[in-house]
């Protein structure tokens, strides 16, 4: 990934939705050639998808909050199934297997409380080898979907 990559993606992360010609005219090369390039950093699987950053609050999700899942047992197949299982589960809108005192911090997504509650009692719950489930609350979001850095 050469220097003309990086500001492609770097511009990219900020306007997915930037017409060819333009992204071409900020880096500097023709059409073609800039839309070579964004193919190639597709297909190596740099540029994994493009997506729209919705507001929350005006699709009806009145309540974001982060989960910290600790499992009872740590065996690789556990760990698995739990990572599988929650692929399947709409109210879960990021997953990550993490270090320190949890094995996994989720980002739930839900209308109001009372639908939190629902999905801890009715699915969160029933979730395999579940040990500790600690809830954090968003109380507002003062930075969202940052682009990543790339020099």
């Amino acid at each position: 990934m050469d220097k003309i990559d990086k500001h492609i993606l770097n511009i990219l992360q900020i306007d997915g939705r930037i017409r060819n010609a333009e992204l071409a005219k900020r880096v500097g090369l023709s059409q073609g050639a800039c839309l070579e390039r964004v193919k190639k950093l597709e297909n190596r699987g740099i540029i994994s998808s493009y997506q729209a950053i919705l507001n929350a609050e005006k699709i009806g999700i009145g309540i974001e909050s982060f989960v910290q899942i600790t499992l009872s047992r740590h065996k690789q197949d556990a760990l698995n199934e739990f990572m599988e299982v929650v692929q399947n589960v709409p109210e879960i809108i990021e997953c990550y297997y993490i270090t320190g005192g949890a094995d996994f911090l989720l980002k739930i997504a839900v209308e109001n409380i009372k639908a939190y509650q629902n999905f801890l009692l009715n699915k969160l719950s029933t979730l395999p080898n579940l040990q500790h489930v600690e809830t954090m609350m968003v109380m507002s979001n003062t930075k969202q979907s940052a682009p990543y850095q790339i020099k």
